[in-house]
């Protein structure tokens, strides 16, 4: 049996509870109460770059979708982008820790999923296409998440790799 991994909460974003108070290691973001509904929203965390870590974080965006009421039609598209972005970190990367920050647009129209890694990736980094704005998706798995976005970027800042993927929320 896998034990949830220590998420820590990224500064500036709205506090994770501790996995004391949360069974199953389901963990909730908590909303803000002096953050007015319709005002630009984040939420994020850290966690170890272990298998263990991709359902933790799958779980941790489902219940900040809930929490910040988004449209249920966005559930399968986060938890698959959400699955794919973090294996893939995990997989690949090399790194120590993963970063998930979830961003609600000021409208609530725009979910963006970012994804982050310190490391350098254990195999050569696949060929992507370029679109006008940056590097698109590449690979199986991120072409299905790039199915489901309305933007993609895969981006390779100093040491690591960034992607950054937008969901349309229909209501």
């Amino acid at each position: 049996m896998l034990t949830a991994p220590h998420i820590r909460p990224i500064p500036g974003s709205e506090p994770v509870p501790g996995p004391a108070s949360h069974p199953a290691g389901v963990l909730p973001a908590q909303g803000r109460s002096d953050l007015p509904r319709g005002g630009r929203r984040t939420a994020g965390c850290v966690a170890a770059a272990t298998s263990a870590s991709v359902p933790a974080l799958r779980r941790f965006a489902r219940a900040q979708a809930l929490r910040w009421d988004l449209p249920r039609t966005v559930d399968g598209a986060l938890e698959l982008v959400v699955s794919e972005l973090v294996g893939n970190a995990v997989r690949h990367s090399g790194s120590a820790d993963v970063v998930l920050l979830l961003s609600l647009s000021d409208d609530a129209t725009v979910l963006t999923v970012d994804v982050r890694d310190n490391g350098r990736w254990r195999r050569p980094r696949p060929r992507r296409p370029r679109y006008e704005d940056g590097l698109a998706c590449g690979g199986r798995g991120l072409q299905l998440v790039e199915a489901y976005a309305t933007r993609c970027r895969v981006r390779f800042p100093g040491g690591g790799t960034h992607v950054s993927v937008e969901l349309a929320l229909r209501y």
